[in-house]
């Protein structure tokens, strides 16, 4: 259950996190994150690196079926492990409220467009 709180934990600070730091800061923030969690030598998250690097973000505490499934979730490609869009792709889907919040600074921007 740890990790299912986690994750409840996660998805009120990313909007947080938005707001504080601008698009560009979350995107450089979830880069950062990338980068502590991914296997230094292939330079992708994989199961292994995500259970070994899970401690730096807290969740120390995942299951052993917890890494495997959030790999799975977000592997769009279906190589076994997360590229660093899939990992962003991931942390916006795990948010409901900013991918809604994403979806309207979208449609405002396109407004400027003409569409």
């Amino acid at each position: 259950m740890a990790g299912v709180d986690k994750r409840a934990d996660f998805e009120d600070l990313l909007p947080v996190m938005a707001i504080k730091l601008g698009g560009e800061g979350l995107i450089n923030e979830l880069c950062n994150g990338f980068q502590l969690l991914m296997d230094k030598d292939r330079g992708v998250i994989t199961m292994e690196s995500l259970k070994r690097n899970a401690a730096f973000l807290g969740l120390q505490d995942l299951s052993e079926d917890e890494p495997a499934g959030m790999v799975k979730e977000g592997d769009l490609d279906g190589d076994g492990a997360l590229n660093q869009m899939e990992f962003c792709v991931l942390m916006f889907k795990l948010s409901p409220e900013l991918m809604t919040e994403s979806r309207f600074w979208l449609e405002e921007e396109l407004k400027g467009y003409g569409f």
